[in-house]
C-alpha cells in the first residue's frame, strides 16, 4: 500500500537572475565546476524562498546586493538523471556601467561573468536553458514554461 504523500512531486528548485546591460545584452557566468555558461543563480536551500535563494546566489557569485521582485519565468523541467525540477528566473533589471563594474566574480565558483547578445544564447547555453533565458529576456513577467517552452508549442 502506498502512502498518499509518496505520489506528490518533490522537485529540486533552482532560482536564477536575468541581468541586462544598457544595450540589452544578458549577463552570463561561467562556473568553474562544469562546462558552459549559465545565468547567476543556484539551488534553493531547505526553508529558503526562491527569491531569497536567487539574491543569496548573486551575492555569493557576483558580490552584488539585489532586491528582486518580478518573476519572469517558472519552468517545470524534469531531468532524466536528476528528477523533477522547478526552475525560476527573476528580473535583476539593467545594470549600468557603474553597477556592472562592481561585479566581483567569486573565483572559487566562477571563472568569468560577461554580457552577451541574446542571439548568442543558443551557442552558449544548453538548449533548455537557452529557451528559458530567451523567454525571460522578452520583458514579460510571469511566464510559465515546461522544458523551456510554452506548453503546447
Amino acid at each position: 500500500m502506498t502512502v498518499e504523500s509518496e505520489r506528490f512531486a518533490t522537485p529540486r528548485v533552482a532560482a536564477g537572475v536575468l541581468f541586462k546591460d544598457a544595450s540589452g545584452r544578458i549577463l552570463l557566468v561561467k562556473p568553474t565546476y562544469k562546462d558552459g555558461w549559465e545565468i547567476p543563480g543556484g539551488y534553493v536551500e531547505i526553508g529558503e524562498s526562491p527569491r531569497a535563494a536567487a539574491a543569496r546566489e548573486v551575492k555569493e557569485e557576483l558580490g552584488l546586493d539585489v532586491q528582486l521582485a518580478d518573476l519572469l519565468v517558472l519552468d517545470w523541467a524534469p531531468h532524466p538523471d536528476e528528477g523533477d525540477k522547478l526552475l525560476v528566473i527573476f528580473d535583476g533589471g539593467r545594470l549600468d556601467a557603474v553597477q556592472a563594474g562592481k561585479i566581483n566574480v567569486a573565483n572559487d565558483e566562477l571563472s568569468a561573468a560577461e554580457f552577451f547578445a541574446a542571439d548568442r544564447l543558443d551557442d552558449l547555453l544548453p538548449a533548455r536553458l537557452a529557451r528559458r533565458v530567451i523567454h525571460a529576456a522578452q520583458d514579460r513577467v510571469d511566464t510559465y514554461l515546461e522544458h523551456g517552452a510554452a506548453p503546447g508549442t
